[in-house]
């Protein structure tokens, strides 16, 4: 039988899209322990530990989109250190990969909210339990990245000069 080795910047790609997503489960975590409605480590005010109080509500969805921003300034940092054949690939799979982690952020933060929250009756309306009320927040990763990507690109430019193509 023989092995099938597929050369490191084949696969290389593909672990960026990976890693994107596989990070939307610390920052779900890190989103059910900080947020209000949460464990609300940030604010630890009792008031604002509990999903009824509807001014728990924006904090919560504030608290998932400065952790997605996080994440996608980090993606880009490491993404402009890569040098290599395979940048656009890399570039256009961490975004994609940083849409399905901030999803999966989500979804591990509500599941967070169910299994270690406490019981809530979401009859009243469906944002007391740990939830997120604006769905355009999961677009910040990607969103973070790509700006970030541009920024620091722009910035190493800057600091270079321009190259003007002309070998001799």
């Amino acid at each position: 039988m023989e092995k099938h080795n597929s050369p490191p910047s084949a696969r290389l790609p593909w672990t960026w899209f990976g890693a994107a997503a596989a990070g939307g489960v610390p920052l779900g975590l890190l989103w059910w322990l900080l947020a209000p409605g949460g464990l609300n480590l940030i604010t630890r005010n009792p008031a604002l530990g509990n999903g009824t109080n509807p001014e728990v509500w924006l904090p919560r969805d504030l608290t998932l989109a400065g952790l997605l921003v996080f994440g996608g300034c980090l993606m880009a940092v490491f993404l402009t250190e890569k040098r290599g054949g395979a940048e656009r690939q890399a570039f256009l799979l961490s975004l994609a990969g940083g849409l399905l982690g901030a999803v999966i952020a989500w979804q591990t933060g509500v599941l967070a909210g169910r299994v270690w929250g406490a019981p809530v009756d979401a009859a009243i309306n469906a944002s007391v339990a740990f939830s997120l009320r604006s769905l355009s927040v999961l677009l910040l990763w990607p969103a973070a990245t790509a700006v970030s990507v541009f920024a620091l690109n722009l910035l190493n430019l800057l600091r270079k000069g321009p190259d003007t193509g002309m070998h001799q």
